[in-house]
């Protein structure tokens, strides 16, 4: 089974940061789903800082090394109510186009995100007959998105010794 692998990239950070309080290592991270299949690709759709920080270039220039395929937008400054500003980069566009722009090349599309949009693109591979897998969190995962896959769902809590970074 040919399999291609799409990261959204700041749900996937925050998810960590905020639910699970550990860290997933993208390196294991591809060996799990290599267990599932052959894997063809691993796309990571990230924001980037017009002024980026040392750190980030540096963990995104080692996922290039790991067999990540960077797809990044500038990360934008959105003045929010409070006065505060908070950076946004929304890349499910890009990573819907690509799942369905690629779909001849895979048979199953492997989503990280729990973000409620990827429920229509979730159900339209469905339809296209693809298969489909998506990883994320209990509580990090949006209902409709959840309800959409049913079986097809890995929680990383699960697999935490699978893939969980070494200290």
């Amino acid at each position: 089974m040919r399999i291609s692998l799409f990261v959204d990239g700041g749900n996937f950070f925050y998810m960590q940061k905020m639910d699970l309080g550990w860290w997933i290592d993208p390196r294991k991270l591809l060996e799990y789903v290599r267990g599932k299949g052959e894997l063809i690709d691993a796309n990571y759709y990230v924001g980037k800082d017009a002024h980026p920080e040392a750190r980030q270039d540096k963990y995104l220039k080692a996922l290039t090394y790991m067999g990540y395929s960077l797809v990044t937008k500038d990360l934008k400054h959105v003045l929010q109510d409070d006065g505060t500003y908070k950076q946004k980069a929304n890349l499910d566009i890009e990573i819907v186009l690509d799942m369905f722009n690629t779909i001849d090349h895979y048979d199953m599309a492997v989503l990280v995100s729990g973000d409620g949009d990827f429920e229509r693109p979730i159900n339209l591979l469905k339809a296209r007959g693809k298969r489909y897998l998506v990883m994320a969190t209990r509580t990090f995962i949006a209902r409709e998105l959840r309800e959409a896959v049913g079986m097809h769902y890995v929680d990383f809590q699960d697999i935490r010794e699978l893939v969980e970074k070494d200290h």
